[in-house]
């Protein structure tokens, strides 16, 4: 199931987690990241839809099936998570972001503290510094830009098969959902990554309790990175997941989800 918002006059999708989406429950707002989609969040949304809570796992604008221009910053995004929450009827919500979207979640958290109940980031490093030939190959719409996310952002268990889901192929599926995205939108969003430079600022405003999910196995956000984040951020916790990459809702779902599940406790 899904929820058609108007968010500065476009149209904006979000997926509800296969539950009608009720303003009145406590919500949880879920945001993708870089060249992604809501689709990355299906195990998580569908568990708390079930469980009395109101899931938003939203298409940023230009992403998936949301309309409007692509938001060329960190700080763009944030505010425009606010305009979404009013256009929801949402007053106060959970905030979980992934990768690119673990940024807004922390500087929405620092501008908004009235609004942000918890914060949840996964695969976040602060700052998240992003390679000069990834964002060359992005921004010439090459495919080796994809290539490179792709490679980076899956363990080598990942890559090399096992999934506990059969017929499943990770990396395979990582490729056509950056693929999907379309041009400008990974070089996009990589460069809102790069540019974000106040992060550990942000972190010191946070009065929310926040929670970082990582993976031991991150080439692109290894848990070492995060440590200046934890230390900044004034009520924090690390939940590291054993053997995942930086793909960690596609790679562990179950143990995301348990990740997840209590961070919220």
């Amino acid at each position: 199931m899904a929820l058609e918002l108007s968010v500065d006059g476009h149209s904006i999708f979000a997926a509800t987690g296969g539950a009608d989406f009720d303003p009145a429950l406590p919500t949880i707002i879920f945001i993708h990241g870089a060249s992604m989609d809501r689709s990355v969040w299906a195990v998580q949304a569908r568990y708390f839809a079930h469980r009395s809570y109101g899931v938003l796992a939203v298409d940023l604008p230009g992403h998936g099936k949301s309309q409007g221009a692509l938001l060329p910053s960190i700080g763009d995004i944030a505010d425009w998570v606010m305009r979404l929450m009013d256009a929801a009827g949402v007053k106060t919500a959970v905030l979980a972001g992934h990768s690119m979207g673990s940024l807004p979640v922390l500087e929405a958290a620092a501008r908004y503290p009235e609004r942000v109940e918890r914060a949840i980031m996964l695969g976040i490093s602060v700052p998240m510094m992003v390679a000069d030939a990834l964002l060359d190959n992005a921004e010439a719409n090459n495919s080796a830009a994809h290539d490179m996310v792709n490679i980076w952002g899956h363990s080598m268990t990942a890559q090399i098969g096992g999934n506990t889901a059969p017929g499943i192929w990770r990396t395979g599926g990582g490729l056509r959902l950056l693929e999907r995205g379309g041009d400008g939108v990974l070089h996009n969003d990589m460069k809102a990554c790069n540019d974000y430079t106040t992060g550990l600022e942000a972190a010191a405003k946070v009065a929310c309790p926040a929670t970082l999910i990582l993976g031991d196995g991150d080439m692109m956000t290894p848990p070492k990175r995060a440590r200046d984040l934890m230390a900044a951020l004034p009520d924090a916790r690390m939940i590291v997941l054993k053997g995942c990459g930086h793909m960690m809702m596609s790679e562990q779902p179950n143990e995301t989800l348990d990740a997840m599940i209590a961070a919220l406790k």
